[in-house]
């Protein structure tokens, strides 16, 4: 995907404005078409508040088409007859491409049941959530009568509007659409940081497989050098978060029993807040360890 330059949009002719945004919202093109009168933009903050604004006064028919121009989640037919290049990143970043049967078959049962009582396709911000906690939310919207998730369905596309305009605009200011996942280890036996720990993330999941997100060795200061996973919101769900200290306890000949009462650690938490920051640290002796939530 080629990023542009907000100076560029700014300056561009109407046609390559729209052609260029056209699918910031779902086959939409209209929606940047309005929103190129109010050029130019000072940063993509103000871009995009355009172009809500435009969703915003839309007539009601207009809105709807916009929500029934989404694809169903994780749907074999639609996939084979093609999602634009968005939607498809966006349901392969979660996992959709690459369901267990449970998981498939949940998702076929309730995209089913959200069609049949609203009349169109059930909308999340896909890269916000893990494929446990759409499936959660799924539940519970259902229950929903028409209006509410009529204004649901659109605070989800903007939401997945926002993501896609921080990833092909550059601009000085950024949309406050990422989180981050950090950790810290202390070795407090040494009463230092803890160089060296071999760190592995880990999506927890109920009805399919879980994924390892990364693997990673912490710095000199007891860190990593890049956050466990930044850059992008953090995703709903849980996780597991594993440091091997038998090893390192071990490399700096540290008495311990063999084999080591501590060796890999496994710590389990939950993400509930995409854009926000949570740090996880361990605070670990050969004996002991302890954790807390930190920001």
């Amino acid at each position: 995907m080629i990023q542009k330059t907000l100076a560029d949009l700014n300056a561009c002719s109407k046609d390559d404005f729209v052609a260029g945004l056209a699918n910031i919202f779902e086959y939409s093109p209209w929606i940047a078409e309005q929103a190129a009168s109010a050029r130019p933009f000072a940063g993509v903050n103000a871009l995009f508040a355009a172009m809500k604004a435009v969703v915003d006064r839309a007539p009601s028919e207009l809105r709807l088409a916009l929500i029934k121009g989404h694809p169903d989640l994780a749907n074999k037919t639609q996939r084979a007859a093609g999602l634009t290049a968005e939607s498809s990143d966006e349901q392969n970043s979660v996992g959709l491409d690459r369901l267990s049967d449970a998981e498939y078959d949940a998702f076929e049962r309730l995209n089913n049941a959200y069609r049949s009582k609203f009349g169109f396709p059930y909308i999340v911000c896909v890269r916000r959530h893990t494929r446990d906690s759409i499936l959660r939310d799924f539940e519970r919207r259902l229950p929903n009568d028409a209006k509410t998730e009529t204004q649901a369905s659109i605070a989800e596309i903007c939401r997945i509007a926002a993501l896609r305009l921080d990833q092909q605009v550059a601009s000085d200011d950024r949309l406050a659409v990422h989180g981050r996942l950090s950790t810290h280890v202390l070795d407090t036996h040494a009463g230092k940081p803890a160089a060296g720990i071999a760190v592995e993330l880990v999506e927890l999941s109920d009805l399919g497989a879980s994924r390892v997100i990364t693997r990673t060795v912490t710095n000199s200061d007891g860190r990593t050098d890049q956050p466990l996973i930044g850059g992008r919101p953090v995703p709903i769900g849980r996780y597991e978060l594993t440091f091997s200290v038998g090893k390192y306890f071990s490399a700096r000949q540290v008495p311990m029993s063999d084999p080591p009462f501590l060796d890999q650690i496994p710590l389990r938490f939950s993400v509930s807040d995409p854009e926000g920051h949570l740090h996880v640290p361990l605070l670990v002796t050969p004996w002991s360890y302890a954790t807390y939530r930190g920001s």
